[in-house]
């Protein structure tokens, strides 16, 4: 099949966008760290043995060496694998973002796939019958918004009410072990893209999440699971993910690199109104905003004016090739984090929402079809009420900010590294 123009035009400048923020991918170098299924194969799947198991994984669960989660259990002595479970994306990570996910078999094993973003969300009776223990195995980016998580807290849910064993594979979390921002999820609002009452960037591994919403009591009705988590070796709160020496395995179409986890972070929220594009459809996904009708230069501009830690904005414009700025061209700005580890990401969206609305105070931000999803994302209708009324994006940015100091106190007992 010839492969279109523009996509070749794409992927060329996908290799070439030159990356400035910590966390590249580059397998084998760094440091020596496993994950949870490396350890699990090291130790001989100790919890495993004698078991017949369900995975829930994706594309992302592999050993250091890129085998699949699943072969590694099909193969593994003493263990017995009867079913897969697919998430947003799918097993095999064939499906599009929010697009329904079928039941299937796997062409690679025979095993059932049973979809857990189609008719449910929740892992059936049904579905589980025969199954001693659920294993959990995906990477995650470390935002609430990325419904790996909330997959994994249905299914911790229903393994608890089937009586059956949950046991979480953990792995690093790509922004790192110690960043934290934005407002606990409010439960009012809570949704498939917020299910936790957890901040927008909570700096857990899965498996410290699983510890927490387990003793926490936020499954429904306050159930736990017989949880066990395998947890990594080697892994520091600290590390880049270029430190651990791990491949990076795309979690999703528009999550390509380890450092796309910091732009999700810092233009996903803007994204959600459609009101700007966050670079979707273009080869750098959420490292371009924009929108038709912007001057490039002022804007890039005035987002400098604001002098944000750890970010330079260069002015950009671009045609999205597919999305909901398709063929139609942007002014606007390629985000670059200068220093990371210095960068409010999650604070960026507000930022460029704000110097947009003063280049085109005619632009409606709000009142359409996409309030709804941006409240959820945010966790709260605060802070679209506060943008709404005109207030000061200082003020908005303090009610973003609230709950944040506590959460970290809250979550200390259930940090594993």
């Amino acid at each position: 099949m010839n492969t279109p123009n523009h996509l070749v035009t794409a992927i060329a400048r996908i290799a070439l966008v030159a990356i400035c923020v910590p966390g590249a991918a580059i397998a084998g170098s760094g440091g020596a760290v496993l994950t949870g299924i490396d350890v699990l194969a090291r130790d001989g799947f100790a919890p495993l043995q004698g078991k017949r198991v369900g995975l829930i994984t994706n594309p992302t669960g592999v050993t250091r060496e890129l085998a699949s989660t699943i072969d590694v259990l099909a193969k593994a002595p003493g263990v017995t694998l009867v079913a897969l479970f697919g998430p947003e994306h799918g097993v095999r990570g064939d499906i599009a973002a929010g697009e329904h996910v079928d039941d299937a078999k796997d062409a690679a094993t025979g095993l059932p796939v049973f979809s857990l973003y189609g008719k449910t969300r929740k892992p059936t009776p049904e579905m589980l019958k025969g199954i001693d223990t659920l294993v959990f195995d995906m990477q995650d980016i470390g935002s609430r918004s990325y419904t790996y998580i909330s997959t994994m807290a249905v299914a911790m849910e229903a393994a608890a009410e089937q009586k059956i064993d949950f046991v979480v594979l953990d792995r690093p979390n790509p922004l790192g072990g110690e960043r934290v921002e934005g407002r606990p999820l409010d439960l009012k609002y809570k949704s498939f893209v917020g299910w936790l009452p957890i901040p927008y960037l909570h700096g857990m591994t899965v498996g410290e999440l699983a510890r927490m919403t387990n003793a926490e009591g936020w499954l429904k009705d306050g159930v736990r699971c017989q949880l066990q988590v395998v947890p990594m070796d080697g892994w520091r709160r600290n590390m880049s993910w270029r430190e651990t020496g791990l491949p990076w395995v795309p979690t999703s179409p528009h999550v390509p690199h380890a450092e796309s986890a910091y732009f999700y972070a810092a233009t996903g929220i803007l994204g959600e109104l459609h009101v700007m594009s966050e670079g979707v459809g273009w080869p750098a996904p959420f490292e371009f905003v924009g929108r038709s009708g912007i001057d490039a230069q002022k804007f890039a501009t005035a987002l400098n004016e604001r002098n944000l830690p750890g970010v330079h904005f260069r002015p950009a414009h671009f045609k999205p090739f597919y999305g909901e700025w398709k063929e139609k061209d942007c002014g606007g700005a390629q985000v670059h984090l200068t220093d990371a580890n210095a960068a409010n990401l999650t604070e960026i969206s507000f930022q460029v929402l704000d110097a947009a609305r003063v280049q085109q105070p005619e632009m409606a931000i709000f009142g359409n079809k996409r309030d709804d999803m941006f409240d959820k994302v945010c966790g709260t209708n605060l802070i679209r009420e506060k943008l709404k009324s005109g207030a000061e994006l200082d003020d908005v940015l303090k009610v973003w900010r609230e709950g944040v100091d506590a959460f970290r106190e809250q979550r200390a007992k259930y940090l594993l590294y």
